[in-house]
C-alpha cells in the first residue's frame, strides 16, 4: 500500500495516492483521504465520493461521522481535486466504470488493510450516481453495508427535449471529439453562495472547485447519461440505501439570484422519481431548505440532515 502523507486539510487528515495506471492523457492517480477517530476498536467506516467540479473539503462532515463512531475516508476521483495533474483535462472520462478500480482499491484499504467490518458508502451528486452503479456491480460480495446518497445525479436537470438533444449530441461527439465542450449553462451563483469570500461560510480551493466550474465535455456527459439510463432500467443494490434531497429546486438567474433554501443544480423531483429503482430497501428523505449539497446547508437545516442520517445508520447498519 502507498505511504500516507499529511493532507492539505491539516491535523488529523492523511492522504494516500493510489496509482491507477495510464490513459490517453498519461499517468492517472486517485487520492484517498483518511481521518481516524480515537480508539483502536472502531469497526465502522464511511467512504465519501464527491460530485462534479468538486473534491473533499467538508471537515464538518468528517467530524459528524467520527463523533458517530465511524472512521472517515474520502476519495478524490481521478482528474479531480487532489488527483488532478497538469497534463490532464479536468473530470474527463469515457465511462463511469473507469472510477470502479479506484473505489475497489479504496474499499480494499478500508476493509482489508485498516480492518473495518462495516462500510457505509456516501456519494454526493455525480458521486451518488457512481456509488449506486458500483454498489450494484459488487452486490453479493459483502464489500459495502449501506449507501447514503446526498442529492444524487439520477437524471439531467433539463426538459425532456433538451435532455434528448444534449445527450444525443454528446453521444455523436464522444468518439471523435471526446473533449468537445458542450453549450451547457453554468451559473456561479450556487458556488458563490457557498464560498466564504463571497456569500457563504465555507472555505474551498477555487482551483479545484472554480466558481464557473469546468466545461461539460462530450465524453463526460455521454458517460453520465449511459449511467443514468442504466439506473433507470433498474439496479439491484442488495444493501439499504438512504436518498436525501431538498424539498424543492430553483433555477437561479441574474434577475432571480436567490439560491438559498433549495437545490440550485439538479431537479429534486428526478431524485424522488428514480430512487425506487436503486434496490430492494430504499428510504427517501426530503429536507426543507436544503441546498444541493445538503451538508453545506445553513443551520438548522444541516443539523436536520445529520439527525436523519444518524437515525438511519442506527436503524439499518450493523451495530458496532
Amino acid at each position: 500500500m502507498p505511504d500516507a502523507t499529511p493532507d492539505v486539510l491539516g491535523d488529523g487528515y492523511e492522504a494516500i495516492e493510489l496509482p491507477m495506471g495510464r490513459d490517453e492523457e498519461g499517468e492517472v492517480v486517485a487520492t484517498l483521504v483518511r481521518r481516524r477517530g480515537a480508539g483502536a476498536s472502531r469497526d465502522r467506516a464511511v467512504l465519501y465520493l464527491h460530485g462534479f467540479v468538486d473534491y473533499f473539503f467538508q471537515r464538518h462532515l468528517a467530524d459528524f461521522y467520527v463523533e458517530l463512531g465511524f472512521d472517515f475516508y474520502a476519495l478524490d476521483l481521478r482528474k479531480y481535486g487532489r488527483s488532478l495533474r497538469p497534463h490532464q483535462t479536468p473530470n474527463l472520462i469515457g465511462s463511469l466504470s473507469e472510477y470502479f478500480p479506484e473505489i475497489d482499491e479504496a474499499v480494499r484499504i478500508v476493509r482489508d488493510v485498516d480492518g473495518h467490518g462495516t462500510l457505509l458508502l456516501n456519494g454526493h451528486s455525480t458521486g451518488g450516481l457512481i456509488a449506486a452503479l458500483w454498489a450494484d456491480r459488487v452486490r453479493g460480495r459483502g464489500r459495502v453495508d449501506g449507501l447514503f446518497l446526498n442529492s444524487p445525479f439520477l437524471d439531467l436537470p433539463e426538459p425532456l427535449v433538451t435532455r434528448k438533444l444534449g445527450a444525443g449530441l454528446a453521444r455523436v461527439l464522444r468518439s471523435r471529439f471526446p473533449k468537445a465542450p458542450l453549450p451547457a449553462k453554468v451559473s456561479d451563483l450556487y458556488p458563490r453562495s457557498l464560498h466564504r469570500d463571497h456569500d457563504g461560510e465555507w472555505e474551498f480551493d477555487l482551483e479545484w472547485k472554480p466558481l464557473l466550474g469546468f466545461p461539460v465535455r462530450a465524453a463526460w456527459l455521454a458517460a453520465v447519461r449511459r449511467g443514468q439510463l442504466r439506473l433507470h432500467r433498474g439496479l439491484d443494490i442488495d444493501v439499504p440505501v438512504l436518498v436525501m434531497a431538498s424539498a424543492r429546486s430553483v433555477r437561479p438567474t441574474r434577475r432571480a439570484p436567490d439560491v438559498t433554501g433549495a437545490d440550485a443544480v439538479l431537479d429534486v423531483e428526478h431524485m424522488a422519481r428514480w430512487a425506487p429503482r436503486l434496490g430492494r430497501t430504499v428510504t427517501l428523505v426530503r429536507i426543507d431548505g436544503g441546498l444541493h449539497d445538503l451538508v453545506l446547508s445553513a443551520e438548522p437545516v444541516r443539523g436536520r440532515v445529520f439527525e436523519e442520517l444518524a437515525r438511519w445508520t442506527g436503524g439499518y447498519l450493523p451495530a458496532p
